[in-house]
């Protein structure tokens, strides 16, 4: 094991902690840096095998780490980013010097650059979840995050990379962030409830 193996897990656990900036900006509760980072995950994964990546297991590690240096650098939101910036690129060496991750800052620099199909698929990822997010709040009456749905659409047009993505975003418009539990529900699925 390598030196600071155990204080980069520790520096992991840190992203709960971390909350998404924009929640200044929509006076409601959001994502934690490391919650937003799972959904990332998953939503990467569905985007490259629609689009045809093969190597999945550079994929994931990609979206694990894409906002890992959050944790020293703290995650700006969109009207912060015109003011101010951070050395992601410093955090991100640091985090992983004398660890076993090594490895991963050059999967970082692949995923800054954004040359790679992996790397276009994981930034559409990182966008997406931002719509569902605004999606789930919108659900809960939030009108700020229904006025930003211009911006959204706007990243949509201009900023997401694949047409796979593009799709996700539509669907994302139309969607109920309520019916996979509604649907879930025991009534439905389990007759003898309730008897």
């Amino acid at each position: 094991m390598a030196k600071r193996d155990i204080e980069f897990l520790y520096e992991i656990g840190s992203l709960r902690n971390i909350p998404r900036a924009w929640v200044q900006h929509l006076a409601a509760d959001c994502a934690s840096t490391l919650e937003h980072t799972l959904r990332v995950v998953f939503l990467a994964l569905l985007i490259a095998r629609k689009e045809g990546v093969k190597d999945e297991e550079k994929l994931i590690k990609m979206a694990l780490i894409h906002d890992l240096a959050e944790t020293r650098t703290a995650d700006l939101a969109y009207v912060h980013k015109v003011y101010t910036k951070t050395d992601d690129a410093r955090a991100a060496r640091d985090q992983f010097t004398g660890t076993s991750f090594g490895d991963l800052e050059d999967i970082l620099k692949e995923y800054e650059a954004r040359k790679t199909l992996t790397a276009k698929v994981v930034k559409d990822a990182d966008n997406l979840d931002v719509d569902l997010e605004l999606r789930e709040l919108m659900e809960l009456g939030n009108k700020v995050a229904a006025k930003k749905q211009p911006l959204r659409r706007l990243v949509r047009n201009k900023k997401l990379y694949t047409k796979t993505a593009r799709t996700i975003w539509d669907e994302i418009q139309k969607s109920d962030p309520s019916s996979w539990h509604l649907a879930a529900n025991k009534w439905l699925k389990v007759p003898e409830a309730g008897k």
